[in-house]
């Protein structure tokens, strides 16, 4: 039996919060969303099947395998409610989680969620699958996020070195062809959206060239939608503190309400 996929631990409270990286990252990437909530809650970081310390685990046949691997080590453990936080890839995995175990899942917070439409910038992804080195993963990094944004150095840092594993590129090589057969990606339907309970944050960077802001217009009406100006696609890397207070405030959130729409700029 394969393993379960890897987390690292952080902070303590009374809530527990799940961060769910997209593809071809690793748990790395949410140090700077981490900090400022570990005073208030426990934090699971992990890094999904597939990446990093969780290359060889159970769950690597897609997002749907990858949600029922997660769902296994939250039980395996013992907890019972946790707030789930997903970017791009992980955004998926987090709402697939949700609907398959509804009463485990608190809050969902989604940073540009895959899932929520055909469209897809397949060969953007592709590039970035194949990134190695610092200045390739740098690049691509850059080319995912908004004009003005520059990737952090720790985050390409930390790539380059899940990168080097053994088998790691061929695997994000491998997992990007079957995410993007015929240039589009896997969609989940409306309906099930629309029988999620928990409170639902969605967050979509206004310049976002992998996965196109419009995506976010056709949410339930009970999805809270935050744009974030001046920010593309990589929203953990280029608004952290922001990301950090959205995650705070959606936590604190109960039931179903009508969703407003904010603007926020990312610097």
């Amino acid at each position: 039996m394969l393993p379960l996929p890897y987390a690292v631990e952080a902070g303590a409270g009374p809530k527990t919060i799940v961060f769910l990286h997209g593809f071809g990252a690793c748990r790395e990437i949410w140090r700077d969303v981490m900090a400022p909530l570990a005073a208030e809650a426990r934090i699971l970081a992990y890094d999904l099947p597939g990446h990093g310390h969780s290359l060889q685990c159970e769950g690597t046949g897609g997002a749907k395998t990858a949600a029922r691997a997660v769902l296994a080590d939250l039980a395996a453990r013992q907890l019972t409610k946790v707030h789930l936080v997903g970017h791009s890839m992980g955004g998926a995995i987090a709402t697939l989680m949700a609907l398959t175990d509804p009463g485990r899942v608190a809050s969902l917070t989604l940073l540009a969620p895959g899932g929520f439409g055909p469209e897809i910038n397949a060969a953007l992804l592709r590039r970035y699958a194949a990134a190695s080195g610092r200045k390739q993963i740098r690049a691509s990094l850059a080319a995912m996020s908004a004009p003005r944004s520059m990737p952090p150095d720790h985050v390409v840092d930390a790539l380059c070195h899940m990168r080097e594993q053994p088998g790691q590129l061929q695997t994000l090589i491998d997992m990007v062809a079957a995410m993007t057969r015929d240039e589009r990606q896997g969609v989940i339907p409306r309906a099930q959206l629309d029988a999620l309970d928990m409170p639902v944050m969605v967050v979509w960077g206004a310049e976002d060239p992998l996965l196109p802001v419009e995506q976010a217009e056709a949410l339930p009406s009970h999805f809270h939608l935050h744009h974030v100006l001046d920010a593309g696609h990589m929203l953990v890397e280029e608004a952290p503190d922001l990301v950090a207070e959205i995650v705070r405030r959606n936590t604190r959130r109960r039931g179903r309400r009508q969703r407003p729409v904010y603007g926020a700029a990312a610097s």
